[in-house]
């Protein structure tokens, strides 16, 4: 696979939308005053420009209309950058615009990172994805499952925990097939709240994510491992595990490991307080497709990812980013592991992280799901424009990712808008820019 490089993007000149309700901006490294300009993405980036029109037609419509507060959307082809603008407004109460370097809450695309971060341990020979889990977090040794009570058991009986049928393994966390759900559901609910390990958001829990993945570890799963795909704590688990492997916190390995080498300058759990007027404003969808401001506290992290107590790393969620650095580590993905001169994973390591490792036990077959993406093996199957071997995932907040090798192209949408309440511009992004790749 040849390398392609992912030029710097806040130094491309962007073209000026005009929209209502929509601004494109270039913004500085350093998060300084946005500058305005004129100019067209290259030529060689290869997106038909009368089509590429249209992403902005549409999401400045959807911004417009009120249905979201602010977009930032990037295209790269062939290592070159197609599509790069900033919609709407970051912070929509005091009438901040929206920029290409805001700060983004990206929640389950912090997983991906994770998942690289594991692969590169697999490298080094410090794990094998065949280990169990319990070799580095020994209290996973008497993981137990939920199960319904037997036929003879008294009539209302509450759902029993029986053994696990085998140990977790690191490649059980990796396809989300160890069967951790996020306890929401669970029958032994009660107690996954009470253990503070109900849902995803950590950034205001005040102690380090691996006094949480102990109290987990003892609480009953919602299938045996193996055997189903439960979408859950499992790349928070892994997280945990990359910390006693390294001997670093989670936070630590990140930056040395692959922030800093991929210069991923914005790429953080918490954020710097010097950056704080680049966090986007998180937004959540009323009944009628309109959006409000949401609480400053709470499951949005609306205030905690800059004012909590910066203890806790999750890796399942905890992440905050923007689209150019993101781009960095997909774009790596892309290349077989390598950017710039910087090689984190082999080509067989990436290669098989994206590769469906779960057979049908994910979108019933439709899509399959390799260490950390969904993937694309059929087309029709799939039935969305993409192209076989396409992968990539999202987030809470509005989020969303995706490489196609196939295209050489890495897409980024950032958004803060939790719930979205069903809205459908994620999709229409997708479909727009693969309806302006014309060769």
């Amino acid at each position: 696979m040849r390398h392609r490089s992912l030029y710097t993007l806040t130094a491309l000149a962007l073209t000026l939308l005009t929209a209502p309700g929509v601004t494109a901006q270039a913004t500085s490294p350093r998060g300084g005053t946005p500058a305005r300009v004129a100019a067209s993405a290259p030529a060689s980036a290869a997106l038909d420009p009368a089509r590429a029109a249209r992403i902005d037609a549409v999401i400045g419509r959807y911004v417009a209309e009120g249905k979201i507060a602010g977009v930032v959307a990037l295209v790269v082809r062939g290592g070159q950058v197609a599509h790069f603008k900033a919609y709407g407004r970051l912070d929509a109460e005091r009438n901040t615009p929206m920029t290409t370097d805001a700060i983004f809450r990206i929640a389950s695309m912090s997983k991906a990172v994770t998942s690289v971060a594991v692969m590169m341990l697999v490298e080094e020979g410090a794990l094998q994805l065949s280990d169990p889990v319990s070799r580095y977090l020994p209290a996973f040794k008497q993981a137990t499952v939920a199960v319904k009570p037997p036929a003879d058991a008294p009539a209302g009986a509450a759902p029993w925990r029986v053994p696990a049928k085998r140990a977790i393994t690191i490649r059980d966390l990796l396809t989300h097939t160890a069967g951790i759900s996020y306890g929401v559901g669970s029958p032994f609910e009660a107690e996954y709240r009470a253990a503070g390990a109900l849902a995803w958001y950590f950034a205001d829990k005040d102690e380090p994510v691996g006094a949480v993945v102990d109290r987990l570890a003892a609480l009953p799963f919602d299938a045996q491992p193996g055997e189903r795909f439960v979408y859950g704590f499992n790349t928070d688990i892994l997280g945990r595990v990359a910390e006693v492997v390294s001997g670093l916190t989670l936070d630590e390995f990140f930056r040395t490991r692959i922030f800093e080498p991929l210069k991923m300058t914005d790429t953080s759990f918490f954020l710097p307080r010097e950056k704080a007027p680049r966090l986007a404003a998180v937004y959540s969808a009323r009944p009628d497709g309109t959006i409000e401001r949401a609480p400053e506290r709470g499951q949005v992290g609306q205030g905690e990812y800059v004012e909590g107590p910066r203890r806790c790393f999750s890796g399942g969620a905890g992440l905050l980013s923007t689209a150019r650095d993101y781009a960095r580590v997909l774009q790596m993905l892309l290349n077989g592991g390598t950017l710039d001169g910087v090689r984190l994973l082999s080509p067989a390591s990436v290669a098989l992280m994206t590769s469906n490792n779960v057979g049908a036990l994910y979108g019933e077959g439709n899509t399959g799901f390799g260490l950390g993406f969904e993937v694309v093996e059929h087309v029709g199957r799939a039935g969305r424009l993409s192209s076989v071997g396409e992968y990539g995932w999202g987030g809470a907040y509005y989020t969303k990712y995706w490489v196609d090798p196939a295209h050489d192209l890495v897409a980024v949408f950032m958004a803060q808008l939790l719930p979205a309440g069903g809205l459908d511009l994620q999709n229409k992004f997708r479909t727009l820019v693969y309806q302006a790749i014309t060769e």
